[in-house]
């Protein structure tokens, strides 16, 4: 065996043995700003955001992929949208650590390219607030989270009434948010609760069958492979941020949509 395919072993085997998961609700010591005005963006973006530039400094994060793993959806976002600046969101230290070398090396490979993506350590059940303003986002991602299946645990799920109220927050009106899950249990509860939230109504079926990030929330990330692999069933939904509650449409047919496709899923058959 070569000394290269030794070395590139050893580079890999350690994220091997990062946990699928960890504890949102453990004390972690990281940075966080106190307000969104107080992080500099320009570490992030050092192409597109200067330090000294006031005018750049303008230009903000309209896309967050919470718990982005190890950023297969990030960078295909970065992508898909290459005007729009993109920020992976994740906890565990050591994955943080591989997507952002995983983007220096992308940007080294093909200058000019990704340098609207970036990652994060963060708590996103904690700090979003703290990182981005008010209806600042356009698109919001929650790719097969941490299923939590102990009840006593539930609350520590990345979706519930109170953060959603969060998420709507930091969401501009129209905006997007999308999750998918290869645990149906886990997918009926996320669903349920954008469902009976005031603010976010699901988008009409064609609409989401024609959207492109569907695809991606699908195929992209590495967890997405893996039920691949397997032939595993994945569930997955679009809603809308919406303005004003009594504009929710109470006679809308919620449906479900299913990787493999299958047929029409609707809230009667649920």
């Amino acid at each position: 065996m070569s000394n290269q395919v030794v070395k590139k072993k050893k580079a890999i085997k350690p994220y091997h043995r990062i946990k699928a998961h960890a504890n949102p609700a453990s004390d972690y010591h990281f940075y966080y700003p106190v307000s969104p005005d107080q992080h500099d963006w320009s570490k992030n973006y050092p192409d597109i955001i200067k330090a000294d530039d006031e005018e750049s400094k303008k230009k903000r994060v309209e896309i967050a992929d919470v718990g982005c793993g190890y950023g297969g959806l990030t960078i295909s976002l970065g992508t898909l949208f290459p005007e729009t600046l993109c920020v992976g969101m994740e906890l565990r230290d050591k994955v943080v650590q591989y997507v952002d070398e995983r983007i220096v090396k992308l940007r080294e490979k093909t200058p000019g390219s990704y340098q609207n993506i970036s990652v994060i350590r963060t708590n996103g059940m904690k700090y979003l607030p703290n990182y981005f303003h008010k209806g600042q986002l356009q698109k919001i991602f929650f790719l097969f989270p941490d299923p939590h299946f102990k009840k006593a645990n539930h609350k520590r799920r990345i979706i519930s009434p109170t953060l959603l109220s969060e998420y709507a927050y930091i969401l501009a009106p129209g905006a997007l948010a999308y999750f998918i899950s290869d645990v149906e249990e886990l997918y009926l509860w996320m669903y349920e609760h954008f469902k009976n939230h005031p603010l976010f109504q699901q988008v009409e079926r064609h609409v989401a069958e024609s959207d492109p990030c569907v695809p991606l929330i699908i195929n992209s990330s590495e967890e997405a492979r893996k039920v691949n692999r397997i032939d595993g069933k994945k569930w997955y939904a679009v809603f809308r941020r919406i303005e004003d509650p009594a504009t929710k449409d109470k006679s809308f047919v919620n449906y479900t949509l299913t990787s493999p496709k299958e047929s029409t899923t609707t809230d009667a058959s649920i």
